[in-house]
């Protein structure tokens, strides 16, 4: 699979052997900086403008949790080693 984020408000999921969409990730607001898979592959975090991170389903494509809080545009997104932990950092100099 292939992930790719985009100054639309999506970010989608790919087949690399088909070059088929399998998902569209909607539900930002604005440009999605950033999309990283989880250490798992089963699910996705996207950092994006509107200053959320969100956190995606592979498998379905939903999202199942929206990450609020900070005062500036996301850029980056990322899970811990392990997956279970998630680190964002903004425009307004911080990191969470």
């Amino acid at each position: 699979l292939a992930l790719t984020a985009s100054f639309n408000p999506v970010a989608q999921i790919w087949r690399v052997d088909s070059g088929k969409c399998l998902h569209t990730l909607r539900g930002h607001q604005n440009s999605v900086h950033s999309a990283v898979f989880s250490p798992d592959g089963q699910r996705v975090i996207t950092a994006s403008q509107d200053k959320d991170a969100k956190v995606w389903s592979v498998e379905t494509g939903d999202c199942l949790h929206t990450l609020s809080g900070h005062a500036g545009a996301l850029h980056s997104a990322a899970f811990s080693p392990e997956g279970k932990l998630a680190l964002t950092a903004s425009d307004d100099h911080t990191a969470k």
